[in-house]
């Protein structure tokens, strides 16, 4: 019988085995602890194996020694060399200069906490690696950027350069120019971007300065320039459109007056500016201004008067429009021309067209009959006073009144000056009876106004002289008629004025006629009539004031025993005549007209060496009271 034998092992041996396991894996540990532990308190207070600071190995070293080394080896904020370049123009300067230090102590502090912090494993995993494979810590550096842009400052005088705006002036007729320039300017914050990059590599390099153009609003006149240069090569003409024959049509202004006359203004084109160069405004309008006063003129409608036989209307003055000149349009159109260089502008001027023209009829018009009409004499009249009721009689010969329209004398009167043919006469001027300008005219004024009176016209506006005028009181005899009084008008425009209202819907034509041999003025009023009579009543002389006594004066300017009477004797009074218009037995309105005359004196003047001029003007019959 054989014996089997067993080949697992015995319980026994197991234990041994697990025992003598354990007992290996803690004394792996065991030892495995007691070089940790030996590691730590090898590098107590020194820096870890593997550690450095910008390639400065730091391994083994106290915080201290670690200090002293990077100071050392770590010069480059000292002796670093930075490039500050722009173009040509290049600036070196060293790191600690421009404000970057190096923190030693920051960057030994950084170095000795590897491996040190975190949980144990975090540490002996950094312990292991950077024995194994080093670790690279950057300096800790310290920049003031303060100082950096100080430095940057310093060096802008040296760079900027402001903008220059081109220009150009006038002097005498000269034009003289100064070209633009772009300017420059040193972005001292983008460069310090720049720099602040070129700083943290902890190297040596070059920085371009950020150098930043900046375009002036205006660099180059040159075209203005030349357009200023051709227009002063040549006298300036404004040229009236349409002048009529005899009319000034150019006004020429030479260059040196234009050049008195030019100012240069900046304008703004999209996003650019110009210098232009144009009128003074001021000045340029002074001129056109004097420019207009020729050149405006009011709408004239055609003149005519009624040829009682055929009952038609007879041209006697072509009509013509109305002319404005638009002064602003003109300067824009003068301004436009300079730009153009041209030297013939047209003046801008707007018409207008008379309300009657050459072809009106009577039938158009309404004028089918006389509806008015009166007639004033002037016997004793001086030949200047003549004169001048011939002129201003003139003036309303064949003048139409639209249906409505109020008709001031004054404005067709116009300005009575020697210039339009009125000569010296007596006039009524301050209380005092002198020569001046335009005596008579208030021969026509009085006999429009009896005119207009009798056919029945409203009267808005009427002044009565300041004493009775016998030229208003004479009737075709060449005697006085006191009846007349208080029917007399004055004008002295635009103080004094007659007015009254074409109230009727028909064209009224006014006609005026001197016959200087019979010492008398007609004036006829033709439109249509409709059925309107006048009714009037005077109150006759009131309150009469017996004129003074006359007033005897030296002039030196007359011969010797010469006597002149330069004005005549007057009782003062009182007149109310009233007025009421009827049309088929109704009133269409009636009217009061108050007239109050001053006591007028008569003067005498008497040449040198004239014995008792009183009895000699007696003599004479001057100076004589009524």
């Amino acid at each position: 019988m054989s014996t089997l034998t067993s080949t697992y092992p015995r319980p026994s041996s197991l234990a041994q085995i697990f025992v003598s396991l354990v007992a290996g894996s803690a004394l792996f540990f065991l030892m495995l602890l007691l070089l940790v532990l030996g590691y730590q308190v090898a590098y107590l207070g020194r820096i870890f194996p593997g550690v450095s600071v910008a390639g400065v190995d730091l391994s083994g070293l106290t915080p201290a020694q670690a200090a002293v080394r990077l100071q050392q080896q770590l010069t480059f904020p000292l002796n670093g060399h930075i490039l500050l370049r722009n173009g040509s123009q290049a600036w070196m300067a060293t790191p600690v200069e421009l404000g970057l230090v190096l923190d030693s102590q920051a960057s030994v502090e950084a170095a000795y906490r590897v491996g040190r912090a975190g949980g144990l494993f975090r540490r002996l995993g950094e312990q292991w690696r950077a024995r194994r494979q080093g670790v690279l810590l950057p300096p800790v550096l310290l920049f003031d950027q303060r100082v950096a842009y100080a430095a940057l400052q310093r060096l802008s005088p040296l760079i900027d350069q402001p903008a220059q705006e081109a220009s150009f002036e006038i002097q005498g007729a000269e034009v003289l120019a100064r070209p633009g320039q772009i300017g420059r300017r040193l972005d001292i914050e983008a460069t310090l971007e720049l720099l602040t990059r070129q700083l943290q590599r902890f190297q040596d390099g070059e920085v371009q300065l950020v150098v930043r153009e900046e375009m002036p609003e205006v660099l180059d006149v040159s075209a203005q320039v030349e357009a200023a240069r051709r227009l002063l090569s040549a006298p300036l003409r404004l040229v009236l459109p349409n002048a009529a024959e005899g009319e000034r049509a150019v006004w020429t202004y030479e260059p040196q007056v234009i050049a008195n006359m030019l100012s240069v203004r900046k304008v703004k084109e999209g996003d650019r500016s110009q210098l232009q160069l144009v009128f003074d405004p001021t000045l340029l309008r002074q001129g056109l201004e004097s420019i207009a006063s020729e050149v405006n003129r009011s709408a004239e409608n055609a003149r005519f008067y009624f040829d009682d036989e055929t009952r038609q209307l007879v041209l006697i003055q072509s009509a013509k429009s109305g002319r404005t000149l638009d002064v602003d349009a003109t300067i824009q159109a003068i301004n436009q021309a300079l730009i153009q260089g041209e030297h013939t502008v047209n003046l801008v001027v707007h018409e207008t067209p008379p309300a009657v023209t050459d072809n009106a009829t009577a039938e158009s018009l309404g004028i089918r009959e006389l509806v008015g009409s009166a007639v004033t004499y002037f016997y004793g009249s001086s030949q200047a006073r003549i004169q001048n009721i011939q002129t201003a009689a003139a003036r309303f010969h064949g003048v139409l009144i639209a249906p409505g329209e109020t008709f001031s004398m004054g404005k067709v009167l116009g300005d009575v000056s020697l210039d339009n043919g009125y000569a010296e006469a007596l006039i009524i001027y301050g209380g005092k009876t002198i020569k001046g300008v335009g005596g008579g005219v208030c021969q026509v004024s009085t006999t429009l106004f009896r005119a207009v009176f009798f056919a029945g016209y409203p009267i808005v506006e009427r002044h009565s002289h300041a004493y009775r005028v016998s030229y208003y009181e004479q009737t075709a005899s060449g005697q006085i008629d006191p009846g007349l009084a208080g029917l007399d008008a004055t004008v002295y425009f635009p103080l004094v004025d007659f007015k009254f209202v074409n109230d009727r819907p028909y064209w009224l034509l006014m006609e005026t006629y001197v016959n200087v041999g019979a010492r008398r003025i007609t004036w006829k009023l033709y439109s249509t009539s409709d059925g309107r009579q006048v009714e009037w009543n005077t109150s006759g002389l009131l309150n009469v004031v017996p004129a003074p006594k006359p007033r005897f004066e030296p002039n030196p300017d007359l011969e010797a025993g010469e006597i002149k009477q330069v004005d005549w004797a007057a009782d003062g009074a009182d007149v109310i005549i009233t007025r009421i218009v009827r049309r088929a037995g109704e009133v269409l309105f009636q009217d009061e007209f108050r007239t109050h005359y001053e006591p007028w004196q008569a003067i005498c003047q008497f040449g040198p060496g004239t014995k008792n001029p009183e009895k000699r003007a007696k003599e004479l019959g001057l100076c004589q009271n009524p």
